[in-house]
């Protein structure tokens, strides 16, 4: 009725339930007590941003664990996540609520505060502080004993005093002190809004901060009859019940003060896939949990959680062919429970299974105990979002390539050969090559069992920090061919030739046409502009792999490209061959290695010509000289005897450092040939037996690392051969005669000895 009295509103009840974040204890008393107390408004530690994203937590898809991502538009590497599980008090705090019908939101300070700001956490251990105060050495297992493995809700309010002692004298600063008065002064708008039940949700830690009397609700602000407003209840800043103690309340007007110019930044939000396995203590989550496999079957199986863990173990070692009956179980649970009592544990804990895992299933080997910890303990598990999640148009594009393909995202790594010769598996391949163009590493090449070209061998691992490798890869594009190739050309701007090569190997295998065309332009304006033969030695092999595809990958068109470089290649090698260092010479070597397998590729046969030539000349690096020798043998295209060319090489004429790298280019090829070779290992005997002791001293370490890199197999049969004498020295009745000599150099003389015999130069004498 007009003019009639509206009646005072009582002040809001705050109940503050102080948590530790994912701990399964928490987590039902947490449920329990929000059941109890019916709150008409829960507030959650998290960014406030988000709480138009709270709603999808009760879409049937989404399916921890999942995590809050706030990220900076243009700047995606200045990220932060809030990570939750099933049995995370804050998850189960948001689905009382959407079972309840009642509204949630988050009340931390904002992300575009914290993302501005330099992040200065709280360096002190709460937990361990009070573990330590009750005579524990390991906090873990504090907790665990009091909270985890009990669950009641009168646990919370144990929890609450014993916050309040350890933060007695406490000053909150920084960050801190910012994020509190910011909850502070969510929990005051709140009240005034005229909820009359609010619970909030959050670290333990943050509690005594929170709750009366550092903290007094003011009474909701109702209109007046005539329109002003009027505040009914207590006046602002009091509390009736609140109890009188030493701890100074923080005022409405300082938190302001506090929060007043904080620097901003422009964020947006949205839910992503997490898993277990970077809810673990050890993945760098500063709120991590040691064992969240553990975690979650505590929360999930609140009856017999002993029996059901152990029973769960024994299936996982089944599986693996391992001889585990019942009765290894029954035995298992015994000594679990026997240790717990031992030790005074309410209930056997995480070290108390794994000890009974180890000694009755697994017989006292680590290795199926890894497995069990692998499977179970960190349980590796990837969360789902439902499709109604705000993406990037990237994500959602590369989520429709997912379906088609049939390629669900799994966080354990997992092996797949794919057949490119079959369509399906040949798009998996290019989907892979283009999210690695993106910096997207989802999948990671194997070396495939087959040798043929149109097989591949992945690991695929889907890991949460790739969400925010998407969408910094989305300023390229809004599907993943688009963006691919949008980062093909923006790589190839500044690309030298041997980057752009490798370019276009990876352009075909992830079919991107239109990027392929203007890498291949760009090679072309490069090669005519570049006259470093060294730049033209490191692009062709990967051409030359590009052509090998064929019509597996629908490649053509690089036949010209890449005979025009071979012959560029061919024409400038031998003045690349001059004045270089050692240093210089080795990384000749290894370019020279690639050509000569590209030319082989391309079964041209103008390469081993021009390396015929160069190995006439006498002034080359012994690296290169060995090496150039070691390709002409095994091509069978040298012109004069190989041991022959050793024992020159070897000769006391050369510097023992010169002869020395001789061989190791010579030998780099495998020490094979020394082993069913004769006379090339009494060579290398007969040169090393020869040294003095300086220069064998000074030739060391390259021996080492010639020696040092064949197999062990190989070192094996070289010295087994030398110990039992099978190697002839040279001019010894059992050395082969033509090996001490060169018929190179002696044709003058035999013809000079045949014309005086009157034997002319026809027939033998």
């Amino acid at each position: 009725m007009p003019g009639s009295p509206v009646p005072d509103l009582p002040v809001p009840r705050l109940s503050v339930l102080g948590v530790r974040h994912h701990g399964p204890g928490s987590a039902r008393a947490v449920r329990d007590e929000l059941n109890r107390i019916r709150p008409d408004l829960v507030l959650v530690e998290g960014p406030p941003e988000a709480d138009g994203l709270v709603a999808l937590a009760a879409d049937p898809g989404m399916r921890p664990p999942v995590a809050l991502l706030a990220y900076v538009p243009g700047e995606p590497s200045r990220a932060a996540f809030w990570p939750f599980a099933e049995f995370s008090p804050e998850w189960q705090a948001i689905a009382y609520a959407a079972r309840a019908g009642v509204e949630a939101r988050f009340c931390d300070l904002p992300a575009a505060h914290s993302l501005a700001l330099d992040a200065d956490p709280v360096r002190r251990d709460p937990i361990g502080e009070l573990a330590r105060a009750a005579g524990y050495d390991d906090p873990e297992r504090w907790w665990e004993d009091l909270v985890e493995h009990r669950g009641e809700a009168g646990t919370l309010d144990v929890v609450a005093e014993a916050m309040r002692a350890v933060r007695e004298g406490h000053v909150a600063e920084g960050a801190e002190a910012r994020r509190e008065a910011y909850m502070r002064r969510t929990l005051r708008n709140a009240a005034r809004e005229g909820f009359a039940r609010i619970a909030v949700v959050c670290g333990a830690w943050h509690l005594p901060a929170l709750s009366p009397p550092v903290l007094t609700l003011p009474a909701p602000v109702l209109p007046s009859p005539g329109g002003r407003a009027r505040r009914s209840g207590p006046p602002a800043g009091s509390r009736p019940d609140a109890p009188d103690g030493p701890v100074r309340a923080p005022t409405p007007a300082e938190d302001e003060r506090l929060l007043r110019g904080l620097p901003k930044v422009r964020v947006e939000m949205t839910w992503v896939p997490w898993t277990h396995g970077r809810l673990a203590a050890g993945a760098g989550y500063g709120a991590g949990v040691a064992a969240p496999g553990w975690y979650e079957h505590l929360f999930t199986a609140p009856d017999h959680p002993v029996e059901r863990w152990l029973a769960r173990a024994a299936a996982i070692l089944r599986e693996e062919d391992l001889p585990v009956s019942s009765a290894h179980v029954i035995e298992a649970v015994r000594l679990a429970e026997a240790l717990a009592a031992l030790r005074g544990r309410p209930l056997a804990g995480l070290s108390e299974v794994t000890e009974a895992v180890r000694a009755v299933l697994c017989g006292g080997d680590e290795l199926p105990v890894e497995l069990v910890r692998r499977r179970m303990v960190v349980g590796e598990r990837l969360g789902r979002v439902p499709d109604a999640t705000p993406m990037v148009p990237l994500r959602r594009d590369l989520r429709d390539e997912q379906r088609r393909l049939r390629m669900k995202p799994e966080a354990m790594a997992g092996e797949h050969d794919l057949d490119l010769r079959r369509p399906l598996d040949l798009g998996r391949s290019r989907l892979l090559q283009r999210l690695a163009l993106l910096d997207v590493p989802w999948g990671t090449p194997r070396r495939a069992r087959s040798k043929g070209t149109f097989k591949e061998s992945w690991s695929l691992e889907w890991r949460p920090e790739l969400d925010v490798a998407l969408i910094e890869a989305a300023v390229w594009g809004i599907t993943v061919e688009a963006a691919a190739s949008a980062r093909v050309r923006d790589l190839a701007g500044g690309a030298g030739l041997p980057e752009l090569s490798a370019l276009v190997e990876r352009c075909l295998l992830a079919h991107l046409p239109d990027a392929l065309a203007y890498v291949l332009g760009r090679i072309d304006d490069r090669a005519a502009l570049d006259g470093e033969v060294r730049h033209l030695m490191g692009a062709l092999p990967a051409l030359v792999r590009a052509r090998r595809y064929g019509d597996v990958r629908g490649t053509e068109g690089l036949g010209s490209v890449t005979e025009s470089m071979l012959a560029r290649i061919c024409a400038g090698l031998s003045p690349a061959f001059t004045g270089l260092d050692e240093d210089a010479a080795r990384e000749m070597a290894a370019l020279m290695d690639g050509v000569h397998t590209a030319a082989g590729l391309m079964g041209s046969g103008r390469w081993l010509a021009t390396l015929a030539g160069i190995a006439r000349r006498d002034d080359l690096p012994g690296l290169l000289d060995g090496r150039i020798v070691r390709i002409l043998f095994d091509a069978e295209a040298l012109e004069d005897d190989v041991a022959a060319r050793m024992a020159r090489s070897m000769s006391p004429g050369n510097p023992p450092a010169w002869s020395a790298a001789w061989m190791e280019g010579f030998l780099s090829g495998g020490g094979l040939l020394l082993v069913h070779d004769s006379r090339l290992l009494a060579t290398v005997d007969a040169w090393l037996t020869g040294l003095s002791p300086e220069a064998f001293v000074d030739v060391l370490p390259l021996l080492r690392r010639t020696f040092g890199a064949f197999p062990a197999p190989e070192r094996r049969m070289i010295g087994g051969r030398i110990r039992s004498g099978a190697v002839p020295r040279p001019g010894s009745p059992g050395a082969d005669e033509g090996a001490d000599y060169d018929d190179g150099l002696a044709a003058g003389a035999v013809r000079t000895v045949r014309d005086i015999l009157g034997r002319g130069t026809g027939g033998r004498p």
